[in-house]
């Protein structure tokens, strides 16, 4: 199947918002009125279609957004340029295709191109998101810290990679 990878748009909020819903058990909740919001401070907002259908999105920020995420802040006091990837999500009827990993490709071609060496990211390890770490292993992200969040529900390792 062709895949198309393109600035996502208001009409695909409602399938954002599914798509997220699908993976809240990793993702923070997302409300239209925050995912609105954060759609505005995003400087990668794109999706991933199969057969003209959004199957996939990510979200990434630059140094001095205005995003209140625990683990973006993180990254913010500790570097002074970088991109977050605060989210990325392939509906469970398309994964295991190599979506993640085209989205990825892209966000890293489209960083390079403006100059960006530092990507960063973080995934659960407590609970567990085996899947992620490995994916973000492929990749070579590695471990810059980790703290707990959601009020000590969980952990997180916070990576990064320099391109």
């Amino acid at each position: 199947m062709r895949h198309v990878i393109r600035e996502s748009a208001e009409s695909d909020f409602e399938a954002l918002l599914r798509l997220n819903a699908e993976s809240e058990h990793f993702l923070s909740p997302l409300s239209l009125p925050r995912l609105q919001f954060l759609h505005r401070q995003a400087w990668y907002r794109r999706v991933i279609c199969l057969d003209g259908t959004v199957m996939g999105f990510l979200l990434a920020f630059r140094e001095g957004a205005d995003y209140d995420s625990p683990n973006y802040r993180w990254f913010a006091a500790r570097y002074r340029e970088f991109l977050y990837i605060d989210r990325i999500v392939i509906g469970s009827a398309a994964r295991g295709q190599g979506l993640a990993a085209h989205l990825y490709q892209d966000l890293f071609t489209r960083a390079r191109s403006q100059g960006i060496t530092r990507i960063t990211c973080e995934f659960d390890v407590d609970p567990p998101n085996e899947a992620s770490r490995r994916f973000h292993e492929r990749f070579g992200f590695r471990e810059v810290g980790s703290q707990r969040v959601a009020g000590g529900k969980k952990a997180v390792s916070l990576q990064e990679v320099l391109l």
